[in-house]
Formats: C-alpha cells, structure tokens, sequence
C-alpha cells in the first residue's frame, strides 16, 4: 500500500512539508480511499492525518552577527597612501633642488630625513620651511 500521493496532496492541502504530514496507521483504509482536497481536510478533522510539529531552531530567535575578520576594513590603507604620495612629491622636489644646486648632499639628507619622518605637511611647507634656507 503506497500513500505517497496522498501524503504529497495532504501537504499541498494543509500547506506544509511531506515530512510533517503523519498519518495514523489504524486508519490508513480511510486513508487510502481519500481522492479529492476535500476528503483529506474530513481526514484531519477526524484526526486521521496529523502534522508533526516544527523541529530544530525557531527562525524568531535572531542569532548576533558576527563581523569576519574579512570584513573588516582599516583606515591604515588610506593614511599609508597619503603618506606615499606625500613622500615622493617631496623627495622629487629636493631632487631638483639638488640638481639645481640650491642644497648641498648633507642638506639633501637633513630633509629627507624629516620628509621621512613626516615634519612637513605639503610641498608649500617644505619650501615655506627652515629647511631651505
């Protein structure tokens, strides 16, 4: 005695999953002769077919989010490419300033040691600096 399309229509019928519907085994003559949507419901007023109950975790309960490690994005990025970009404006302009002549070796490295160590704000700093003169 195959009941599987019973128990596929009682689960369109009573809108749940195949696994939740029960039926009882003292009754499954009845069972077997049900055709239309109509018998069924008969069938679950009888208390013939019954629907299990949900199992595992209710989806109410909300569980915290957690942030992955991948997700989390650092400000350090930003400051690192502004320093970089910074830097080499600077380094460039003491360059040409060397080649020029306007500083000697020792003052070349004098400012690029405090390019470096990030005295200067700006190219306008630089040159509006002590370190030039």
């Amino acid at each position: 005695m195959n009941l599987n399309n019973k128990k596929i229509l009682a689960a369109k019928v009573l809108k749940v999953g195949v696994g939740r519907v029960y039926f009882n085994p003292d009754n499954l003559k009845e069972i077997q002769e049900a055709i239309t949507r109509q018998d069924i419901l008969d069938l679950v007023e009888k208390g013939f077919i019954t629907v299990k109950e949900i199992k595992g975790r209710k989806k109410i309960v909300k569980r915290k989010n957690r942030r992955g490690t991948g997700k989390i994005k650092k400000v350090v990025n930003k400051r690192k490419k502004e320093y970089v970009i910074l830097t080499r404006r600077l380094r460039k302009h003491v360059k040409t300033l060397k080649k020029r002549g306007q500083i000697d070796s020792e003052k070349n490295l004098e400012i690029r040691r405090k390019i470096r160590a990030s005295k200067f704000k700006s190219k306008r700093h630089l040159i509006e600096s002590e370190a030039l003169k």
